[in-house]
């Protein structure tokens, strides 16, 4: 029988991954550095735990020892990817994530000749981002095979959770990210807008650099690729002029302040919260002829899609022949989404 690992439930979304394996039957070893939180959590779930955080690198690949694979949901990412990526090529360990930040695709793809060496899958993103967008961006290659331009979307009022709030503090001064003519480029906040129907009528978008600006073009080889969000006028405006002093977000007590301040008051949607509330997916690809097409699909909440999606990817990765690095849709199928019970 494979032993796996959830890395972070303790957090937000690695309990509701912990809670839902465990009604599915699955029994994974339940793990993070917060000893109190974890003993409770395998006890109260019947499970394993371990306790143990990633700063200490040399020990790290004996916590993994007999390990067939992690399922890292212990943000931000940015600080935590690289050191559990590491230790997991170092102890044959498949390595899956529910990260949506790009600079972690981007680390994670530059280890692929050594995951291949070490007979392991690193795939991150199997969660809310990016399951669905990476399943609709292959869809649409698929519609239109000389694509030259993609853009995604997504509508989706599940708020944010502790760990992607900070994630998203931590984004706001570097601004935005888009792919242009293969290449990643930073770009403002808010630096493009257009009107979408993602699906329940048109609205105000914004570009946001959201993880299929790296995964998509994996995925596709489509070399130009944008991302947006539904934004007010008013959000638009205030980010446009935050870009002028985007540089002080970066300062180290600005980012702790604004961090503190979302462990006192950011908790994640309830249950109850996250029951009424779809995502709507809406994508459009261009090429040089000047065609274009679009799809829309319609999800559950990205927190609930997140469980599901996280849960089916450990199912498909233990099962799996194949090693290196891989999107959600390339590992599987860009039919992936259609299987969760959403």
């Amino acid at each position: 029988m494979n032993k796996w690992m959830i890395y972070g439930a303790n957090g937000y979304s690695g309990e509701l991954i912990a809670r839902k394996a465990v009604e599915k039957g699955f029994t994974p070893i339940v793990a993070g550095r917060n000893t109190d939180k974890i003993t409770a959590l395998a006890n109260e779930l019947n499970l394993q735990s371990q306790v143990f955080d990633l700063s200490n690198r040399s020990a790290l690949g004996k916590q993994l020892k007999d390990v067939d694979l992690v399922l890292h949901s212990a943000g931000p990412f940015s600080q935590t990817a690289e050191p559990m990526i590491k230790a997991c090529l170092a102890s044959n360990t498949h390595y899956l994530d529910i990260t949506g930040e790009i600079a972690v695709f981007e680390l994670a793809k530059s280890f692929h000749k050594q995951a291949q060496e070490s007979g392991v899958v690193l795939c991150p993103g199997v969660g809310f981002d990016v399951i669905p967008t990476d399943c609709l961006a292959s869809q649409l290659k698929e519609i239109m095979p000389d694509a030259t331009h993609l853009a995604l979307g997504f509508d989706s009022k599940s708020g944010f959770s502790p760990g992607t709030a900070k994630t998203s503090v931590e984004g706001l001064s570097q601004g935005g990210r888009v792919r242009k003519d293969g290449k990643i480029i930073q770009v403002p906040l808010a630096y493009k807008t257009r009107k979408i129907d993602f699906g329940g009528g048109e609205k105000l978008a914004m570009t946001i650099p959201w993880g299929d600006v790296s995964t998509a073009h994996f995925t596709t080889n489509i070399a130009n690729i944008e991302v947006y969000i539904p934004a007010s006028p008013n959000l638009v405006k205030k980010l446009k002029k935050m870009n002028y002093i985007r540089f002080v977000l970066g300062f180290g007590f600005v980012q702790n302040f604004m961090k503190k301040r979302i462990e006192k008051t950011v908790k994640g949607p309830s249950e109850k919260a996250r029951a009424k509330l779809n995502t709507y997916l809406w994508g459009e690809v261009k090429n040089n002829k000047g065609e274009s097409k679009q799809l829309k699909l319609e999800t559950c909440n990205g927190y609930s899609l997140t469980v599901l999606g996280s849960l089916k990817m450990v199912e498909n990765t233990l099962a799996t022949k194949k090693s290196g690095y891989f999107t959600p849709s390339t590992l599987v199928n860009n039919k992936l989404l259609e299987d969760l019970d959403c």
